[in-house]
């Protein structure tokens, strides 16, 4: 695998920070997450925080962008700003990431709602949401797995 920078998208901005990853593009649950617990660098057990990623055609990962960043029980999933980063980077795909500083990788009935929510808002805009994955200090949970996509 070739070391890769990530372009972040922030604030309005279209770069704000590059991270290096080796994870460069997408073809399982597994890559996905390998990624997003580099995004969080070791703090998934403080408080919860929202990303998205945004892929191309070839599932090749665009950018990134921190959504939100909220307490220890729960954080904002707005899906406004999800979808204002994926136009704006001409994403053709989302993959959604949240984590649950609790230990417990299980979705909530609100982590649901807000995931189908936000799904029926992409397919408007021709963008396909390819996953939910909450992430734990040890574990996650993929939507997608479950079939709850």
């Amino acid at each position: 695998m070739k070391n890769v920078e990530l372009k972040e998208f922030s604030k309005f901005t279209l770069v704000k920070e590059k991270v290096k990853t080796n994870v460069c593009k997408v073809n399982s649950c597994e890559s996905a997450a390998t990624l997003i617990r580099e995004l969080y660098k070791g703090t998934e057990g403080i408080n919860e925080s929202f990303f998205a990623l945004f892929l191309d055609r070839g599932n090749a990962i665009i950018g990134y962008a921190k959504i939100s960043q909220g307490g220890r029980y729960s954080t904002c999933m707005d899906s406004t700003i999800v979808a204002k980063y994926a136009v704006s980077s001409l994403a053709v795909s989302v993959i959604l990431a949240h984590n649950h500083p609790s230990g417990r990788a299980f979705p909530s009935v609100s982590d649901e709602k807000a995931t189908n929510d936000l799904k029926r808002g992409l397919n408007y805009l021709n963008i396909k949401l390819l996953d939910h994955i909450i992430i734990t200090e040890d574990d996650h949970y993929s939507f997608a797995e479950e079939n709850l996509l």
